[in-house]
């Protein structure tokens, strides 16, 4: 079922403070435009790497969900790891059969590379929050 690491949340304050420290510190190259996701309640920007990307997530609005882990982690940090599958229904049921919590109401929802997602309960998945999103069909801008 679970396909490749796609990328790596990471929730911080600052989107342009985080994108810095990865360019300046680390060297990335390939930062993109930061772009609003309203139904998630957030910010997001990706920055590319060689075999997946980090997905910097800030928070939008008074009730982004990313307020409650900036509140426990005012400078940011890991927030989550995703993984692509190939069929985001077939997973969540599986998932489900197994015992895992999807959060939510369990029906998928558009995501930040525009295919469906889920996220499963980190107390299932060993301490981690993870997200799995349907393998993109082309790649997303």
């Amino acid at each position: 079922m679970i396909g490749r690491l796609n990328h790596v949340g990471v929730a911080t304050p600052s989107i342009e403070t985080s994108t810095a420290m990865y360019r300046d510190l680390l060297g990335a190259t390939a930062v993109g435009k930061p772009f609003d996701l309203p139904a998630q309640g957030v910010r997001v920007c990706f920055i590319d790497l060689p075999n997946s990307q980090i997905e910097l997530i800030e928070p939008l609005g008074d009730d982004s969900p990313i307020h409650g882990f900036l509140a426990k982690n005012p400078r940011g940090g890991q927030h989550h790891v995703c993984y692509e599958v190939e069929d985001i229904i077939a997973a969540r049921d599986a998932l489900r059969a197994r015992g895992a919590t999807i959060l939510g109401t369990g029906e998928p929802r558009i995501g930040a590379h525009g295919t469906p997602i889920i996220f499963v309960h980190p107390k299932d998945m060993g301490g981690v929050l993870v997200e799995l999103m349907e393998t993109p069909k082309e790649p997303h801008p």
